[in-house]
């Protein structure tokens, strides 16, 4: 028979399983997509700890749906393969021969590392890409710079969401990993599409409960640089006048925030991914860490302080 010091000992892992009860109940039955990014991506106890927070969300009782890019991989694959990496309004402009690299590292190399992570837990992962059964359809995207329309090459505009391939999976157990690459409505190719956007897209079609966007800070900052302060919750409506403000590389992030409570999804969460277990502090916890994004008029309820 144990002893009561040992039984005391245990008693802290008792709490933090009870404080998680009301977020379990909240979230059991429901999709959650996560936009996998940054650090978390190149960090191997980053990764092993994601993939960690991935399976434990599917057997409790969630449906994680998991979609990545691969700026860092792409960059190192094009540089080895002699093509020089060029960005036009923060996105990257991709030529036929460099869109053959990124389909190559995203859906050969990104994805199957993850599967495997992922896989090391059970039979759980399947990968597939934006072309696979019609799941993302693209057209080309051109945008605006200095008030001309600039051709980025392959780079594609979302069209069209066809979830029925993914929503397979989720009915089966599996966990879906998705690679930001999209068919093309009219030509015949495929297209490069951002994450965060592809994120976004699939969490609205999906009717998600959370969209949760791994980055490499803690959360929106309240007035950066000036300050290091974390917003930890704002309405659609005030993140839509700060988007003007907002650095490069944070505006698809929060845009994608933005259509998701836009478009259906309860809350959307921007979460440091350097954070070990970062996703279970989010969901599962009282503090929660990061920005949350909530359609305008959302009340307060459990699980979402």
């Amino acid at each position: 028979m144990s002893s009561p010091t040992r039984k005391h000992t245990a008693l802290p892992k008792a709490r933090i399983l009870v404080e998680a009860l009301p977020w379990l109940t909240r979230h059991h039955g429901r999709t959650v997509v996560i936009k996998f990014g940054g650090n978390a991506m190149v960090d191997e106890e980053l990764k092993a700890a994601f993939a960690q927070d991935v399976v434990f969300l599917r057997h409790a009782g969630l449906k994680p749906v998991v979609v990545h890019g691969g700026g860092p991989q792409i960059s190192a694959a094009l540089d080895k393969h002699g093509i020089v990496s060029e960005f036009k309004a923060g996105l990257r402009v991709t030529t036929e021969e460099a869109m053959d690299v990124v389909r190559m590292v995203l859906a050969g190399q990104v994805q199957r590392e993850l599967v495997g992570l992922l896989n090391a837990h059970g039979p759980l992962a399947v990968g597939l890409t934006g072309e696979d059964a019609h799941t993302i359809t693209a057209t080309r995207h051109t945008p605006r710079i200095d008030g001309e329309l600039v051709d980025i090459g392959r780079v594609g505009e979302i069209t069209e969401i066809d979830t029925g391939a993914i929503e397979a999976l989720l009915a089966d157990g599996r966990i879906p990993v998705v690679s930001s690459i999209a068919r093309s409505e009219d030509d015949g190719h495929v297209y490069n599409v951002n994450a965060d956007t592809a994120a976004a897209a699939l969490a609205a079609a999906l009717g998600a409960e959370t969209l949760m966007v791994l980055t490499d800070v803690e959360g929106l900052y309240e007035d950066w640089p000036r300050s290091d302060e974390v917003i930890s919750r704002l309405t659609a409506t005030q993140l839509e006048k700060l988007l003007p403000e907002l650095s490069s590389g944070m505006v698809p992030k929060m845009e994608g925030c933005l259509y998701a409570v836009r478009n259906g999804v309860n809350t959307a969460r921007v979460i440091d991914g350097r954070v070990q277990h970062s996703i279970l502090l989010e969901i599962f916890t009282d503090e929660g860490i990061g920005t949350m994004v909530v359609p305008d008029d959302e009340p307060d309820t459990p699980g979402e302080s």
